[in-house]
């Protein structure tokens, strides 16, 4: 069985956008509602609210890594990477570290991503971990990257990633994707599509 990024069409999703017309709808509609209600709420409520949402997505991609983060830290290391007085907790290298990467995405979210920012929240991100090599770059390794299930004797492979040596290339044509889809770039899509894309060339 060939893996999706080894089909002659990849990475070229085909995709029925009538499915997702509601969906868009629905999304730009509680955006606008967001942004509506944003405008009547005090700037210190605002920055209240930020933090709140960026310390909650924080300890959700931790998650996802197996890392469990504490809440009060990371929030008052969020706070504190956006230079505003927080209470003195001792946060973790993986809390400050993933509390530093949330504020660069909000600061740099109108800037054409790059391999170069990339790597930087990977950093930010994972610097407090001691197991992993070549923290702000693509891997190296040459074993093969698989999710597997089962017996070490007999594994099952759901899948496969492409070999260390082909990342760069398929990077770059993603941070292309991105930066063309985005909306000011040359070929705009609509929030959910676009998400939905992304995700599915990893």
């Amino acid at each position: 069985m060939a893996w999706n990024w080894e089909l002659r069409d990849w990475p070229d999703f085909v995709r029925d956008r009538q499915k997702l017309a509601a969906r868009e709808t629905r999304f730009l509609e509680q955006a606008g509602v967001l942004i509506g209600t944003s405008r009547h709420i005090s700037e210190e409520d605002r920055i209240e609210l930020s933090i709140s949402v960026m310390s909650l997505e924080a300890i959700d991609t931790s998650e996802i890594e197996g890392e469990t983060l504490d809440r009060a830290s990371v929030q008052s290391s969020i706070q504190r990477a956006l230079g505003l007085k927080a209470a003195r907790t001792s946060a973790r290298p993986a809390e400050s570290g993933i509390a530093e990467m949330m504020v660069d995405l909000l600061q740099t979210t109108g800037e054409p991503l790059s391999d170069e920012m990339l790597h930087r929240w990977h950093r930010k991100m994972l610097g407090g971990r001691t197991d992993l090599k070549n923290l702000g770059g693509y891997r190296e390794h040459e074993e093969p990257m698989q999710i597997i299930s089962g017996a070490s004797y007999a594994p099952k492979v759901h899948y496969e990633a492409p070999p260390s040596s082909s990342v760069p290339g398929h990077m770059a044509a993603f941070i292309t994707w991105f930066n063309k889809t985005a909306p000011t770039g040359e070929a705009p899509l609509l929030p959910i599509e676009r998400s939905g894309l992304a995700h599915l060339w990893f």
